[in-house]
């Protein structure tokens, strides 16, 4: 095994009676690295995440942490894989002051080391003022930030965040999640972070791991994942695209509004569907090769997200437009940048 890589998964798979949570899933985890699991509910990643950490174990394969094998032919308890977890809902000792809370996880530790250990840990994430407070008098940052001193307390080399920031405000939740990542980088830590949401994952992952029915769907890094997807889910879990059918022909696709290129992704001639995403779609009063009429359109500030029928097509078309138009513009014409256009 490389000496760089912290996790191993080695055709793991786990069942919860007939249902599989996780099958075959086989991955290397590098030192440092920052992954982020993502997919719908139920989808096996937290199950993996559980996996890695010990409280689950596997019906079949192998894990290894830092080369040393954890689990399938030998298993090693969760206390002593030298792995953190913050969970989704901190799990802090409400009957615990902050220090008591950050102190809980090294009584392994000499007295000595575990004061260095707390204090250094509590100065890098600056909540010297916290330390005397209760869980209860905190709000979702602070406890958020209390959690993950817990979990780095005892300086493990990988930290599982399950769902880490889902219960902060929207506002927060960004500035939170690049202090602790920017935290982790610094102290070379490799992350292993769940997250439904798929713009958090392609922001703050190395690379995304996207999961379906206990299986990896696609692996790579974030640009991998969006521009070249290769599935029709994949395609659709990070940007909800327009669907247009069409038929494949001579290394083209033909549809009600052009002929585009195929791609690797499409194999024999036939039926096809082809995906296009609102912001591959301009428009413009006159300036377009498709004429479309505004059925709705929705301000979102920066963006305006618009509704547009076009002659030839059942559904309408989606579109994001960066530029607003005009009031009582409903007559447009549309332009479609071909280079962006899936076809499965």
């Amino acid at each position: 095994m490389k000496k760089d890589i912290a996790v191993k998964l080695d055709n793991v798979s786990r069942s919860f009676g007939t249902t599989a949570a996780v099958r075959d899933i086989s991955i290397d985890i590098r030192k440092g690295e920052v992954v982020s699991l993502v997919g719908h509910s139920g989808c096996g990643k937290s199950t993996l995440l559980r996996i890695i950490s010990g409280v689950e174990t596997i019906d079949s394969g192998q894990v290894f942490l830092d080369g040393r094998e954890v689990d399938g032919r030998h298993f090693v308890e969760p206390e002593t894989r030298g792995v953190g977890f913050v969970f989704q809902d901190y799990a802090l000792f409400p009957h615990l002051s902050v220090r008591d809370n950050i102190f809980f996880g090294l009584k392994r530790h000499s007295q000595a080391q575990a004061n260095a250990n707390a204090e250094d840990v509590i100065r890098r994430i600056g909540i010297e003022h916290l330390m005397e407070r209760f869980p209860h008098t905190l709000s979702g940052g602070e406890q958020q930030r209390v959690a993950l001193a817990r979990a780095l307390a005892p300086r493990p080399g990988i930290v599982l965040m399950d769902e880490p920031f889902s219960n902060l405000d929207q506002g927060l939740r960004g500035q939170v999640r690049a202090e602790t990542l920017s935290l982790l980088k610094s102290l070379d830590t490799t992350v292993i972070m769940v997250t439904h949401d798929p713009q958090e994952a392609l922001s703050t992952g190395d690379r995304v791991v996207l999961m379906r029915s206990g299986e990896i769907v696609q692996a790579g890094s974030g640009y991998d994942l969006y521009d070249r997807p290769t599935s029709a889910y994949a395609a659709d879990f990070f940007c909800l695209s327009n669907k247009v059918p069409g038929i494949c022909k001579g290394g083209r696709i033909e549809t009600a509004i052009g002929s585009f290129q195929l791609n690797h992704r499409t194999a024999d001639d036939g039926k096809a569907i082809v995906h296009i995403r609102p912001q591959a779609i301009s428009i413009s009063l006159d300036r377009g090769d498709i004429p479309a009429r505004v059925k709705q359109r929705v301000f979102h500030g920066e963006t305006e997200h618009i509704l547009l029928a076009v002659e030839g097509l059942e559904t309408p078309l989606r579109a994001i437009a960066l530029d607003r138009l005009p009031e009582g513009s409903d007559a447009v014409t549309i332009s479609i940048a071909a280079e962006r256009v899936l076809a499965f």
